[in-house]
């Protein structure tokens, strides 16, 4: 927690007059709603927010921070665990209230202004029986996920968020809007497929879609086992997901089986393990591919039904609010190793609340075969991004939930593959942010040197500007 005050000094007035939107500044009715963010740990108080309502406030927004020497911050979704997007006496630039959504049906893109979230973009592109890859939480906002890569139920069929980018809208460091494609500031686009928000502010973005299920109804749900089968669990799964067809994805769970229906109340309160699987072909092949997850071990559940995806990406919205306490650990890795196992086994029973939990996304199918180099987002080996996570409501369990995250991922890091997926990483430091980009790290220093000289738009997961010739 932070006492500090937030500054005061810049001429806010000036900027209030030259929005379209509300800039908030403390004392103001509403400030303690506009500072807060989805992490309940954070408490930062930010010296303004401007609720820009659309580019033109975010480019007046930036040119005052220049003029007046202010720390900017940039806020979305408010989804980061570290809180990135407000700070004791920075700038917030809130884009929260640009939601617009634009689906071309024929064309199978959809524009998205980035304040939106994931829910908004589902409503809108589901419609039409289509969606974008995205992430695993509704309430997620677009624009932090899509930068920091975008690893999602879809992965394993259409690739990564940022595969499917198509343009985006950015407000440099210098106040000047460009457009990022494959056509336009090339590396300036590469460099956004991953590198988060180094490089300037991105207002709006074009995704492709792509058709799913029976017009925008998957099959899917949890597939859940008791703790004790948790080793026996990792192994089939790390073996069996790279067989399957890419049209069915699961990502692995240790967890706590809410106490709430649709779970059989025989099962509140339980710890397990367990699988959500998402299968996206054609319904009359379902029953065939989904069969043999269906069928594996001795499970306590088996939820796989037909359900829209707007269902499927909601589904763990009402578990976890903002507001929670949330401390986060992560890593890659090439492989579940039998070492890996072992320490799951050890940490599972650990669980230090019913929101704690611990996941394994995989990255292969269509996101292991872009290359390396050809995106920010380096792994692509075919893995699995792992986070830990220690959560609880109370802020009196945040010591709790963050010494077991801490000594649960100290042991498990050695099987990993040095990096973590940079939207589950905290404030790190630098060389897990090295680490985290591989052999791209090089490159999107001299990009940042390029349309971020001065190092702006700092506070994100901090790649520096290059300082070599």
């Amino acid at each position: 927690m932070t006492t500090t005050p937030a500054r005061t000094t810049a001429p806010y007035p000036e900027l209030a007059a030259a929005l379209r939107g509300e800039l908030v500044r403390p004392g103001d009715p509403g400030y303690d709603a506009a500072r807060a963010v989805y992490n309940g740990m954070i408490d930062q108080r930010p010296a303004a927010i401007a609720r820009c309502h659309g580019t033109a406030d975010v480019v007046a927004t930036v040119r005052f921070a220049r003029a007046h020497d202010q720390e900017i911050a940039v806020r979305s979704g408010g989804h980061h665990a570290a809180g990135l997007g407000v700070r004791d006496g920075a700038l917030t630039i809130d884009l929260s209230a640009m939601r617009g959504t634009a689906v071309d049906p024929a064309g199978h893109t959809v524009r998205v202004d980035a304040g939106c979230t994931w829910g908004d973009v589902d409503h809108a592109t589901v419609a039409h029986g289509m969606a974008t890859p995205s992430g695993f939480i509704a309430s997620t906002g677009v624009a932090g996920l899509a930068l920091g890569g975008g690893i999602g139920y879809l992965t394993r069929r259409f690739g990564l968020t940022v595969d499917n980018l198509v343009s985006a809208d950015v407000v440099l460091a210098d106040g000047h809007v460009v457009t990022a494609s494959t056509g336009s500031h090339p590396d300036l686009f590469w460099a956004l497929r991953g590198g988060g928000g180094n490089f300037g502010i991105v207002t709006s973005f074009t995704f492709r879609c792509h058709e799913i299920g029976e017009r925008g109804t998957v099959v899917a749900g949890p597939v859940l086992y008791d703790l004790a089968d948790t080793a026996e669990v990792l192994r089939w799964y790390r073996t069996v997901v790279p067989s399957l067809p890419e049209e069915l994805s699961g990502w692995f769970a240790l967890l706590t089986i809410p106490p709430a229906p649709p779970f059989p109340e025989e099962l509140w309160g339980r710890r397990a393990c367990g699988i959500v699987w998402c299968y996206t072909g054609p319904h009359d092949r379902a029953d065939e591919v989904l069969a043999p997850v269906r069928e594996f071990g001795s499970p306590l559940l088996v939820g796989v039904q037909p359900m829209p995806f707007t269902a499927l990406q909601s589904a763990f919205d009402g578990l976890y609010p903002a507001g929670l306490q949330w401390y986060w650990r992560a890593d890659f890795f090439d492989e579940i190793s039998d070492a890996g196992i072992a320490v799951h086994e050890k940490f599972g029973p650990r669980l230090p609340s019913g929101h704690s939990t611990m996941h394994l996304y995989p990255i292969d199918g269509a996101a292991s075969r872009v290359a390396e180099d050809e995106t920010a987002f380096a792994y692509r080996g075919g893995g699995w991004a792992g986070v830990i996570v220690g959560v609880d409501p109370d802020p009196a369990n945040a010591e709790e939930i963050t010494r077991w995250t801490r000594e649960y991922w100290e042991e498990l890091h050695p099987t990993s593959a040095g990096g973590a997926y940079v939207n589950f990483l905290m404030e790190e430091g630098d060389d897990r942010v090295r680490a985290s980009y591989r052999g791209n790290h090089d490159r999107l220093t001299r990009v940042k040197r390029r349309y971020d000289p001065d190092n702006v738009f700092h506070l994100n997961q901090n790649i520096a500007p290059a300082t070599d010739a």
